[in-house]
């Protein structure tokens, strides 16, 4: 395998995206919709006053970001799911394999090209991301990692629509399935982390007839291989703000930043209990029913486990995928095309 096989399969795809469909006017649409919604975003909290009216750079970027991920995740499906099994209904999958280019430079150099075209759409995001960073109120670097973080998960998608294109004959089936790989993540995630969190359900005694702790130390792991919850923990923090009461200084954390508050969340979870004004209530009560808090540190950081599972679901995708165009085939699937 190598790399010039990998650029010439990515290219060709590319010119075919290009010759076959009305991209220019998809990428101007996406252009102005994301951006044109993140300046009223914009417009709505200056004027909506709140807490976040002074400082509107920061919800802004958090809020849209989060948007673009969901958008980027529902868009991506079909820029792979359809690479493999779709040159296969076409008949041009069997020219590729008949040439030298290797099982891996093929999936490789078209899962390139997906991810190319998903990149490209990310950057048409930046001017209304790159406001609150040109303001001051977002530094350089947190929008960077956001970004890279963003742009990462895009890739996951990428290759798990093309494992999907892979294994299923009919292209309308693996977009399809690809949807419901991206639901399973976004929606599925919480709603078993919130059935799993049930079962770990402890009744203790108490003075006033007893209470019930639900352990989510132990079940924090199903909400790790969320997209939103990655982006949002890989953020770094926003500096804390200083307010002055009294002759007493407290430091709080921005309360209109929600990738910071997400974060703060997650993490809680992991932790087993719930931060407020430094202090964490983690469920425990003393013999007057008083809820048990101590002083605790931010916790331990969700997102590399939660990052690292993606990856690996994505790496699985790619070799599943490659594994399906070496030749020769000695089973032809029903309903398959070779040439």
């Amino acid at each position: 395998m190598t790399a010039r096989g990998i650029v010439l399969v990515a290219r060709q795809e590319i010119r075919t995206r290009l010759r076959t469909g009305r991209w220019k006017a998809l990428l101007a649409a996406w252009f102005v919709l994301v951006n044109g919604l993140g300046l009223l975003f914009r417009l709505a909290l200056e004027t909506g006053g709140g807490s976040s009216a002074d400082r509107p750079g920061i919800p802004m970027f958090g809020g849209v970001l989060l948007g673009v991920l969901v958008l980027m995740l529902l868009v991506t499906p079909a820029l792979g799911g359809q690479s493999i099994n779709g040159d296969r209904e076409r008949g041009t999958l069997a020219t590729l394999q008949v040439t030298r280019l290797t099982p891996g430079e093929i999936v490789l150099g078209k899962l390139a090209a997906a991810w190319g075209t998903g990149l490209v759409t990310l950057l048409l995001t930046l001017p209304v991301l790159l406001v609150p960073v040109v303001e001051g109120v977002i530094s350089p670097v947190r929008a960077q990692a956001v970004l890279i973080v963003t742009a990462l998960l895009i890739g996951v998608v990428c290759a798990i629509s093309q494992a999907w294109s892979a294994l299923l004959a009919r292209s309308i089936t693996s977009v399809l399935m690809s949807y419901i790989t991206v639901f399973v993540l976004l929606a599925g995630t919480p709603l078993v982390y919130a059935i799993a969190l049930q079962l770990t359900g402890e009744h203790r005694p108490g003075r006033y007839g007893g209470y019930t702790v639900e352990h989510s130390e132990r079940v924090w792991w199903l909400l790790s291989p969320n997209p939103v919850v990655v982006l949002a923990d890989a953020a770094p923090r926003l500096p804390k703000t200083e307010i002055f009461v009294g002759d007493q200084v407290i430091h709080r954390s921005p309360s209109s930043d929600p990738l910071g508050e997400l974060s703060r969340s997650m993490r809680d979870i992991r932790r087993g209990g719930r931060t407020y004004d430094g202090l964490t209530y983690d469920g425990r009560q003393d013999e007057g029913g008083r809820t048990h808090k101590s002083r605790r540190d931010e916790g331990a950081a969700v997102w590399p486990w939660g990052l690292a599972f993606d990856l690996a679901l994505a790496a699985g995708a790619v070799a599943l995928t490659t594994s399906r165009l070496r030749t020769p085939l000695h089973r032809v699937p029903r309903g398959v095309r070779v040439a």
